[in-house]
Parts: C-alpha cells; sequence; structure tokens
C-alpha cells in the first residue's frame, strides 16, 4: 500500500513540477501574458478636483512624456508581474519536489 501512495505522490510531485516549468515557458516566450498583479496607473484615472493646473502639471506633463521615450508606460507592472510569476513558479517546483520526495520515500 505504501507503494502505491509513493507512486501515486511522484507522480503528483512531476506533474506539478511539469506544469510550472510548461506555464513559465509559455510567458517568457511571450505565447501567453503573466498573471496581472501589478497595473499600471495613469493620469487619466485621476479626477478634475486631483489634477492642479499650473506650472507643476506642465513640467510633469514634459517629464513624463521624456520618461515616456525611454521607458514604456508598462514597463515597470510588466517586470513586476513577470518577477512574482517566476517566485511563484519556484514555489511550485519546491513544493512538487517535496511531493515527489515523500513519494520516493514512502516506495523504499
Amino acid at each position: 500500500m505504501k507503494k502505491i501512495i509513493g507512486w501515486i505522490l511522484l507522480i503528483i510531485g512531476l506533474a506539478i513540477i511539469s506544469w510550472g516549468i510548461f506555464s513559465s515557458y509559455q510567458i517568457f516566450s511571450d505565447k501567453t501574458e503573466a498573471p496581472e498583479i501589478f497595473k499600471a496607473s495613469t493620469e487619466e484615472n485621476l479626477t478634475l478636483e486631483d489634477q492642479d493646473y499650473g506650472i507643476e502639471e506642465t513640467i510633469q506633463n514634459m517629464m513624463g512624456d521624456k520618461m515616456e521615450e525611454m521607458l514604456p508606460a508598462d514597463f515597470l507592472p510588466h517586470i513586476l508581474n513577470l518577477t512574482a510569476w517566476s517566485i511563484f513558479a519556484f514555489i511550485l517546483f519546491f513544493g512538487g519536489a517535496q511531493i515527489a520526495g515523500l513519494g520516493i520515500k514512502l516506495m523504499r
């Protein structure tokens, strides 16, 4: 009975690891999007009362335009989403390895 449970745990652990690797490959080869945890906020989301009309806004808009030329608006949230996925994938790999290791111990 222990060997059967060991084989089941080994298969489950390998399935978790395989799914994590496949999903990571899909995300990092740009075939699917990473789960969107972080979102870019834009000035369009502000109401009229939140906006200050003056020289500060003009300078901020000029700086925003220059920054937009250097980095796309969604660059930082995209990097943060990929980092969050990488951490989640590491947890999947670690958990799958622990489950598979437990299955191997039960098979002995």
